[in-house]
């Protein structure tokens, strides 16, 4: 199996790791916010969040929808601090509308992932469901492994080299 090959199979599984994901939002004025949000995935890669029109991402990604999302191996588990797993995306965000088809769709989603609380924030008329489109990305899983991602189907690695190609 190629260099390629290993990293495109580490990728196909790498969020499946996961349960929330790390964003990054920039509020009107453009100060920047780092948070989380526990997530579900479609197979075209969208990336789903449930949350509080409350939360400071929430008011960020309605003032701007631009998002970056992280996802990024436990410290614990990882062999080289400096050369954690990870996986980020560029993405736009869009609201879904409450009680929509989509939405309805979506909670069952989350209802199905994580349980008893999905009731409970259903109920709560400031949780949000957003969509995070992503356009591309960048899979580091270490020193001299760092890809684009790029492709419709944000399926497409190509490694990232010193010589900036």
């Amino acid at each position: 199996m190629s260099q390629i090959e290993k990293a495109q199979a580490e990728y196909a599984g790498f969020i499946q790791e996961f349960e929330s994901v790390i964003i990054s939002t920039i509020s009107e004025q453009g100060i920047p916010n780092g948070s989380y949000a526990p997530f579900v995935m479609d197979e075209a890669k969208n990336i789903y969040i449930y949350v509080s029109g409350l939360s400071t991402h929430t008011q960020n990604i309605q003032a701007n929808p631009l998002v970056s999302v992280l996802f990024i191996e436990d410290e614990g588990k990882t062999n080289q601090i400096f050369a954690r797993r990870r996986l980020n995306f560029d993405c736009t965000a869009s609201l879904i509308e409450r009680e929509s088809e989509i939405w309805q769709q979506v909670v069952e989603q989350f209802q199905a992932r994580f349980g008893q609380i999905i009731e409970v924030l259903r109920g709560l008329a400031d949780f949000r469901i957003f969509c995070l489109t992503p356009s591309q990305g960048r899979f580091v899983i270490g020193f001299g492994g760092a890809y684009h991602i790029s492709g419709d189907r944000l399926d497409q690695l190509v490694q990232i080299t010193g010589d900036g190609k």
